[in-house]
């Protein structure tokens, strides 16, 4: 408890009273109110980092989660399911920092993914992927499902695998095979499993940094800015660490008020079944 609340809460106690001050790293904070959050509310870049962090949280459910569900049933009961499973999990094991610059390389103007298509003649060879919003999120988006689609299989898996074979057996006996068997037996037993992982997704997307800072930095212009490199650029780039802290108590707010409305919800909806 000693540990987190050192480096946990009086962090943010500091930062929350910071976000009520003008202080730009040197001397002492001077008290300013919500002036803060009144210029943080006005500034037309911060309707853009929320666009794009609503873009990366539904992103970040349908490809990565819904790709990593995808692997897991379609290799469970394989053979060999786990080898053809670990080239997924593989880019888990790379930080973000490094995930972005191999995409970096891949999709930056005439890069690998640009004269590929050239080469074979597919249109799209001229994509300016990193350079057009919101296309430059939209690939990111792809890049982060690329790290992260293995590990949510993994867990897939590990849910399947603690399904009972009883029912399972008993759905097949009476004929339902292929989808009718996932929609009506599997799914509602990953039920449980699936509330963690789109939760834990939802948090992550909602705290995207990494990925984003190494392509684009935000940009052009911030047109790819989230919630997060909002926060970096007014606190440690433009040394506004008042406006920066009340970006970043506005990033907790959303993020908690998404994942407890989150899990009522599916804790409403387990009640109800």
């Amino acid at each position: 408890m000693l540990i987190v609340a050192v480096l946990l809460y009086l962090p943010f106690l500091w930062t929350t009273f910071l976000s009520f001050t003008r202080y730009n790293g040197l001397g002492s904070p001077e008290w300013a109110g919500l002036d803060n959050y009144q210029a943080m509310f006005s500034d037309p870049a911060l309707l853009t980092s929320l666009r794009n962090t609503a873009l990366w949280v539904a992103g970040t459910i349908i490809v990565p989660v819904g790709f990593g569900l995808l692997i897991a049933v379609l290799t469970y009961n394989m053979r060999f399911g786990a080898w053809f499973r670990l080239p997924f999990l593989i880019p888990y094991a790379i930080s973000g920092v490094a995930v972005g610059v191999i995409w970096s390389f891949i999709l930056q103007s005439g890069g690998a993914l640009s004269q590929a298509l050239d080469t074979v003649g597919v249109p799209g060879a001229d994509s300016r992927w990193l350079l057009d919003a919101p296309l430059n999120t939209f690939v990111m988006i792809l890049a982060a499902a690329w790290q992260a689609s293995g590990v949510n299989a993994l867990l897939f898996v590990i849910g399947l695998q603690s399904i009972p074979k009883e029912p399972v057996e008993a759905a097949r006996v009476d004929g339902a095979s292929g989808w009718r068997l996932f929609r009506s037996i599997l799914w509602p037993m990953l039920r449980p499993l699936t509330t963690v992982v789109v939760g834990l997704s939802i948090v992550a997307s909602l705290k995207t940094f990494d990925v984003v800072w190494v392509m684009t930095q935000g940009g052009p212009g911030r047109s790819s800015e989230t919630l997060a490199i909002t926060m970096y650029r007014e606190t440690f780039v433009d040394s506004r660490y008042g406006l920066g802290g009340a970006v970043s108590v506005f990033l907790t707010v959303v993020t908690l008020t998404a994942s407890i409305a989150y899990l009522r919800r599916q804790l409403s909806e387990r009640k109800a079944l």
